[in-house]
């Protein structure tokens, strides 16, 4: 029988809810980091620092009394910086050309709404469209065409006709922007944009409260990562002491036709388009799985790289291994199920405390 301790899942969801709702395409992940920082300050035995390049490594030192405590440290990592654009260009008919932060599709973003982060501090509100989005003027144009950085662009709620008028709104090319989240919790289903990774993030949060709440410590002294510039490839390159043994990767799992995982399941990648990860760790964490009777699945992910691979590509030398919720319609608006997001927690819960 599992020892694991109760996991809160309303705690998991309202947090989750909350970071969700923090905009924070990479490079401007700094609002979610202090959401993170914030909610995990006074929960007793962490201690909490930042790196130079903005992510937030929280230490857990490891309980003497299983005779491991200090040796063999081990680190746990996950992102909360999402995909996002920035103002590339402001066009004479006063809207904005978009340049991609992260690898979404551009079809992916068309209608959604979005936020304009200026440099004063402003925040203008837009919705991305077709150049030519009016079927009652272009006809079957507008499904023909092409949505890629040239056809589609932020039409901003402001009165803006031309670029000047644009620029006095205080909007200049390099701003961020940010796309809505759209949340809805709905019959156990959580359904929102960036569910990569800011899922995993909640997932790790609310473990680390759950063993604070029972007075447990792990095994091992752990460090998390929470990384801020995953989605452009170098996230996790910095800030993972050296002398962690190894590494547990928590990023979202690919649901879709001819995957094994699923929106209800926790997920173990044994291999994606980096290659295979270290073969021992990912047996053991199936093992302890199998032991707290944690639904899971085991798959290959085809198109997908991770935080993990980032520091083994940085000279991390230790065993590096990734689990993570189903996630459905990956870098698009995205779907996850509060059972799978359970036994991803569960899961970290049953690895903090392995000796």
């Amino acid at each position: 029988m599992s020892n694991l301790p109760e996991i809160n899942t309303q705690f998991l969801l309202d947090f989750l809810t909350k970071l969700l709702n923090t905009p924070s395409p990479t490079g401007l992940a700094e609002p979610a980091i202090s959401l993170c920082e914030q909610t995990q300050k006074d929960i007793p035995g962490l201690t909490l620092a930042r790196t130079r390049k903005g992510a937030l490594v929280v230490t857990l030192r490891g309980d003497p009394s299983t005779g491991s405590g200090d040796d063999g440290p081990r680190a746990v990592t996950a992102h909360v910086d999402t995909l996002g654009a920035m103002v590339k260009e402001i066009k004479s008919n006063g809207r904005l050309k978009l340049t991609r932060i992260g690898g979404f599709q551009w079809n992916t973003i068309e209608g959604e709404g979005c936020t304009v982060f200026t440099r004063s501090g402003r925040q203008v509100r837009g919705s991305i469209l077709l150049t030519k989005a009016s079927s009652h003027v272009f006809g079957q144009e507008v499904g023909e065409m092409k949505r890629d950085e040239d056809t589609l662009e932020v039409r901003l709620d402001a009165r803006t006709m031309t670029e000047l008028a644009t620029l006095d709104l205080g909007v200049q090319v390099g701003d961020f922007i940010a796309f809505d989240p759209r949340l809805e919790i709905n019959a156990g289903f959580v359904r929102s944009r960036h569910l990569d990774d800011k899922a995993c993030v909640a997932a790790l949060v609310t473990a680390v409260k759950s063993l604070a709440e029972a007075g447990r410590k792990p095994a091992h002294t752990t460090h998390l990562l929470i990384s801020n510039y995953e989605e452009v490839g170098h996230g996790a390159s910095a800030g993972i002491p050296a002398d962690v043994e190894e590494l547990l990767d928590v990023d979202m799992a690919t649901v879709g036709e001819g995957q094994n995982s699923d929106e209800f399941h926790a997920s173990l990648c044994v291999k994606d388009s980096g290659g295979p990860y270290h073969h021992g760790l990912s047996m053991r964490l199936r093992a302890l799985a199998e032991k707290h009777a944690i639904p899971y699945k085991v798959d290959i992910y085809p198109h997908y790289g991770s935080d993990g691979e980032a520091w083994w590509h940085a000279g991390g030398d230790a065993a590096v291994a990734l689990i993570g919720p189903g996630v459905d319609a990956s870098h698009n608006y995205e779907r996850t199920h509060t059972e799978a997001l359970v036994a991803t927690t569960k899961w970290v819960l049953a690895y903090l405390l392995e000796e």
